[in-house]
Formats: C-alpha cells, structure tokens, sequence
C-alpha cells in the first residue's frame, strides 16, 4: 500500500513527464486533488505533502470538511452540478467553480459573492463529447455565455471545462480535448483574458496535459476508490 504522500509525489512526476512530453514546463499544469467523499484526515495528508487545492461534489459534505480543515489555507474548487438553492453557500465559501453551464447559476453565485471575498473564479462546462446525460453548454452555446458572465463583477471568467466521455483511446481523448483547447483559442481571439483549461483526471490527464491543460483534476489515482455515497 502507498501512502498518500507518495501517491501525490507520483502524480507530481507523471504531471512533469507529460508536460516535457508535450513541449511544455510542469508550472503551466496545476494539480487539483478531487477529495469528494474522502475524510478531512485523508485531506490533511494530502495537505502535509504539498497539495493546497481540493476539489468538492457535494456541498453539505464539503461545509463540513472545511470547519474540520479551518487551520489549513486551502483553496477549495466546486466540481459538481449546481443547483440554484446552493448557489448562497458556493458563492460564500469556494474559491472556484468548475462547470458553470446556465446564466442563471452565474447570476445567483455573482449576486451571493460576499464584497469582502474577490470575484469568484468560474469555469464554463463545455459537453464536448454531446452525451445527453452530462451538464454542459455545447460548444456553439460557449461564446453568448461567456459574454453573459462577463458583466457579472463578482465572477471572474478563468476559462472552459469538460469531462469527456470515459475511454481508453488516446487519439479519441485528444479530440475531445483538443475541440476546448481551440474553444478558448477562439474566444481569446474575441479580447477574453483566459488562462484555465480544466480537463484530465485520473485515467487520461497526460492527453488533457498535451492538448493544453492547465488544471487536471485527480481523485482516484490519490485517494483511491471512492466510498459510494447515496445522496
């Protein structure tokens, strides 16, 4: 058995053999350690071997941890679906928001922005493998949203995010993130500022690396298995 420590090491390294890989430095790639349904203690561990930001699914869960975690500056990402009566407490208590997909959520999570935090930093969830089950505006939607967000002053708009479809193949996941990648091209070429791609977790992140990715999003490969929560 590894221990999270040494786990976390590991992905540090495979994260800098992917980027030399792809012509870039391992600084351009930032680790977010998906610890949804792991113990505080678990992340404490994490914490103690250099890892500062986490990623939460669930809020009620993660308000907990972050009581349990108070002493520790971690900076805290929400990775799941929202919904709009927890718009208030995300807005109040997160750093990110990753998969912002309807104007809606973005208007209620500007307006619950406390004005002593600064703006928060969100991400557009991209549905770039147009599976039906999954949230995400479609790559065509991208730009009225962006635009949208972009008058909201306590959100700042870092840039795209998407889970792909599960796979193994490789040229299929480059695709996949390859289409983000020259999304936020496009919409740079439009006098955005964006800077994050978040895409990649455990089973593809050195394809999301390739293509351009700057936050890859790791659970599994950390922790383990994930318990399974009924919720």
């Amino acid at each position: 058995m590894t221990s999270i420590s040494e786990r976390v090491q590991a992905i540090q390294l495979h994260i800098q053999q992917a980027a030399q890989t792809a012509g870039r430095t391992a600084d351009e790639v930032h680790l977010l350690a998906v610890s949804k349904t792991q113990p505080a203690a678990r992340i404490r561990e994490a914490w103690a071997a250099g890892q500062h930001a986490f990623g939460e699914n669930y809020l009620q869960e993660a308000l907990d941890k972050m009581k349990d975690l108070v002493d520790l500056p971690i900076e805290w990402h929400f990775i799941g679906p929202i919904q709009s009566n927890k718009t208030r407490p995300i807005a109040e208590h997160f750093h990110w928001v990753h998969g912002v997909a309807r104007f809606k959520i973005a208007q209620r999570l500007n307006d619950a922005r406390p004005d002593h935090l600064p703006p928060l930093n969100v991400c557009i969830e991209v549905n770039v493998s147009g599976e039906t089950s999954k949230e995400g505006v479609t790559p065509l939607e991208v730009p009225e949203l962006a635009h949208a967000i972009g008058t909201l002053p306590r959100l700042k708009l870092r840039g795209l995010m998407a889970i792909p479809a599960p796979g193994n193949d490789t040229a299929q996941q480059r695709r996949q993130f390859g289409m983000l990648r020259q999304q936020l091209a496009s919409l740079n070429s439009q006098r955005f500022a964006l800077d994050t791609l978040s895409m990649g977790m455990s089973h593809d992140f050195p394809a999301a690396i390739t293509e351009g990715a700057t936050i890859v999003r790791i659970g599994t490969a950390i922790f383990g298995p994930r318990a399974v929560v009924i919720r």
